[in-house]
């Protein structure tokens, strides 16, 4: 072929590896778009594309490595280069969808999280937003609870010395302060404020619901976060829960 035309094999392994590492990058960035433009599901892009790539990135950085370590002395500077970037984009796209398995092992198979898995709070603006065949906003009962206080323990209401007006005002504040969150609608009499989010990669929005109550001299504030699509969120729910109650204990 013309582009091995004059190359030893050092640099043909290079090139392979660079080209290779530089397929999976593009299969991997495919996986989304072609999501978002309804091209195909999402579960193909994350059962099919993101493994693939995920091999195809291995082996472009084994391939690149090893092209590196036994033909050092035969590659130029383009060889080089050719190398580093089988390597470092082979590493950077066989990471990502390690990631995910490595996450699936560890976090719930869950997507709806809450400081308070006895009485949820409940959507109300969400229904109307999320669009046929989102999961339901319907809690799951003790199964989902279970799993998720084995998990994630610390999840639990924030509770201030503030009366409900002051306590609704500072939730709605830090709703509002948190990035990346749409706040959809805001209730001061019934304590409710709803939000969304919105991920960079698929898009996937999520949809949150804060209860402000009074509660002994004092307001409880509960906090739900729930996914629109996927049977597992790889713990993203229970980190913007998290991010929101620190962000409020933290207010002021």
């Amino acid at each position: 072929m013309a582009v091995f035309a004059g190359r030893n094999w050092a640099e043909i392994v290079a090139t392979i590896g660079a080209g290779v590492a530089i397929l999976a990058l593009l299969a991997l960035a495919v996986g989304p778009l072609g999501w978002r433009l309804g091209w195909w599901h999402y579960r193909f892009a994350f059962s099919w594309l993101m493994p693939y790539a995920a091999c195809a990135a291995l082996a472009a950085a084994v391939v690149s490595i090893a092209g590196l370590a036994f033909g050092w002395s035969q590659l130029g500077s383009r060889g080089v280069a050719l190398a580093a970037i089988g390597i470092v984009f082979g590493a950077v796209v066989a990471y990502m969808p390690w990631q995910y398995n490595r996450l699936r092992g560890v976090v719930p198979p869950i997507h709806d999280i809450t400081t308070d898995t006895e009485n949820p709070p409940a959507f109300v603006a969400a229904l109307k937003l999320r669009p046929p065949g989102s999961n339901t906003v319907a809690y799951e009962g003790s199964t989902v609870a279970g799993k998720q206080h084995a998990a994630y323990p610390d999840i639990v209401p924030v509770k201030v010395s503030l009366a409900p007006a002051d306590a609704f005002k500072r939730a709605l504040d830090t709703a509002k302060a948190m990035p990346g969150w749409t706040v959809v609608d805001a209730d001061p009499a019934s304590g409710r404020i709803e939000a969304n989010q919105t991920s960079r990669w698929f898009r996937f929005t999520d949809d949150v619901v804060i209860r402000v109550a009074a509660e002994g001299a004092g307001s409880r504030i509960d906090v739900r976060s729930v996914s629109r699509v996927g049977r597992s969120d790889f713990g993203v729910n229970a980190g913007r829960v998290r991010a929101y109650t620190a962000a409020l204990n933290g207010h002021g």
